[in-house]
C-alpha cells in the first residue's frame, strides 16, 4: 500500500478531539475538493506493507512489547488521506489494527461504500456539500452501514453549504422517522414541506392527500399536520390555500402566533390582510388572558 504519512498529533475533529492519535495517510484522492488542505497527498507515497504500517504506528503509540492498544500510551489511530478507501489494503490493516487493540478510526469522503469495513472501525463519513466543488459525489448506502458510534460530517465554505447540510441532515432524519411511522400524517406532511422547499409542487401536493387521507384514520392531534400543509401551500405561493389550512391548524389547537411571524415558510403570506388580522387577533386574545391570569 502507499502511504504519504504516518505521525502521531492531537485529534482535532469530531467527538474525539482533543485525543492523543496516530494518524496514518493513505496517498491517493479521486475527489478534489476546492478547499482541500491535503493535497500533498494525492500523488507520491512510499510502498508499504502492512506489517510495516502496524510496526511504526506501534513505535508510535509507545505500545510495549507484546501489550495491547488498551496499555498504551496512545490507543486511537486514524486512517485518513487522501481517500484511505482506494487502496484493498486498507481492509486488513483496519483488522490487524483492532486485533492488536487498537481503536480505529477512518475518515473517508463518502463517495466509496464503508459497509466492507469491520464494524468496529469509528466511521467519519464526509458528504460534500455544494460549494466543496464535489457534490453529488455521496455513496447513499453509506448511511445505513453507520451505527450510533460513527460521525457524518460536513464542511461548510458558504451560507449555501449550511442550507444544504440542514436539508440532507432533516431529509434523512426524515427518512428514520418514515422507517417508524410509514403512514404517520406528520411525517408525510413533513415530507411534502421538503418537496416543496426544493421547487417540486407535484410531490410535495401528493404527500399533503397523503398525509390528510392518514389523518381522516388517526386518533392523534393533527393541528401539527395542518400547520406543516398550511406551510407547503405557503412555500408554493399558494396563499388562498395557506391562509385556510393556517386557520384550521389555530382553531384545531396550534395557535402559536409568535412563531408565524417568524417562521420562514410562512414568508409569502406576511403581508397578507388575512395572515395579519389572524396574528394581531391571536396576540390581542391570548396576551388579554395573560393579563387576567396576572390579575
Amino acid at each position: 500500500m502507499f502511504i504519504t504519512e504516518i505521525f502521531k498529533s492531537i485529534q482535532g475533529e469530531g467527538t474525539r478531539a482533543g485525543l492523543p492519535c496516530i494518524f496514518v495517510r493513505l496517498t491517493g484522492c479521486n475527489l478534489r475538493c476546492t478547499w482541500c488542505d491535503t493535497a500533498y497527498a494525492f500523488h507520491g507515497g512510499n510502498k508499504m506493507a502492512v506489517d510495516e504500517v502496524l510496526g511504526r504506528v506501534d513505535e508510535l503509540s509507545g505500545r510495549r512489547e507484546g501489550g495491547r492498544g488498551s496499555g498504551t500510551v496512545v490507543p486511537l489511530v486514524e486512517l485518513t488521506g487522501g481517500e484511505p478507501l482506494l487502496q484493498e489494503e486498507v481492509y486488513p490493516l483496519a483488522e490487524r489494527l483492532l486485533a492488536a487493540g487498537y481503536t480505529v478510526m477512518i475518515e473517508t469522503s463518502g463517495q466509496r461504500y464503508v459497509g466492507r469495513l469491520p464494524k468496529e472501525v469509528i466511521k467519519i463519513v464526509d458528504v460534500k456539500c455544494p460549494d466543496s466543488g464535489e457534490a453529488g459525489t455521496f455513496e447513499p448506502s453509506n448511511l445505513e452501514a453507520l451505527d450510533e458510534k460513527d460521525e457524518v460530517k460536513f464542511v461548510l465554505a458558504t451560507r449555501r453549504d449550511y442550507e444544504f447540510a440542514r436539508e440532507f441532515a432533516a431529509e434523512h432524519r426524515l427518512a428514520e422517522g418514515l422507517k417508524q411511522l410509514p403512514d404517520g400524517p406528520l411525517i408525510i406532511s413533513l415530507q411534502g414541506l421538503l418537496h416543496a422547499r426544493r421547487g417540486q409542487p407535484d410531490l410535495a401536493l401528493q404527500c399533503v392527500r397523503r398525509s390528510l387521507d392518514s389523518a381522516s384514520r388517526s386518533f392523534g392531534h393533527n393541528h401539527h399536520t395542518y400547520y406543516q400543509i398550511a406551510c407547503v401551500h405557503a412555500v408554493l405561493r399558494e396563499r388562498h390555500k395557506a391562509m385556510e389550512w393556517l386557520e384550521r391548524s389555530v382553531d384545531t389547537g396550534f395557535a402559536c402566533w409568535p412563531f408565524f411571524r417568524i417562521d420562514p415558510h410562512l414568508e409569502s403570506l406576511r403581508e397578507e390582510p388575512e395572515f395579519k388580522r389572524l396574528v394581531a387577533d391571536l396576540e390581542h386574545k391570548y396576551t388579554a388572558q395573560k393579563i387576567r391570569r396576572l390579575l
